[in-house]
């Protein structure tokens, strides 16, 4: 855990020969045991840590059979967009929290 008690959207390291939203399916899959359509791209966003550069692309999703289940993650939470600057977001996140709410404002 490089960001405890950080929350973060789900997803991971893009692997040779895959796209990102080819990642961010493989990634559900293995992290939350769920499926997902992908949607719409939301934003890429580049941020530096003490551990290295995190490059992180965000998509709209919707859910497909099964809900999320924890595999590795302390916690799991569904949140109303207008309601997710009240969650303490890794810094990588925060651009693409703040283009969602914008997105559903009003």
């Amino acid at each position: 855990m490089s960001l405890p008690g950080m929350w973060e959207f789900p997803g991971g390291k893009i692997e040779l020969n895959e796209t990102p939203e080819q990642a961010l399916l493989r990634e559900l899959e293995e992290e939350l045991l769920c499926s997902a359509e992908i949607g719409e791209f939301i934003e890429t966003t580049e941020h530096e840590y003490d551990f290295g550069i995190v490059i992180l692309t965000t998509y709209y999703c919707s859910l497909i059979g099964d809900e999320p289940r924890l595999t590795e993650h302390s916690e799991i939470r569904w949140v109303d967009a207008a309601e997710l600057d009240q969650l303490e977001w890794a810094p990588a996140d925060i651009p693409a929290v703040e283009r969602v709410m914008k997105d559903f404002q009003g």
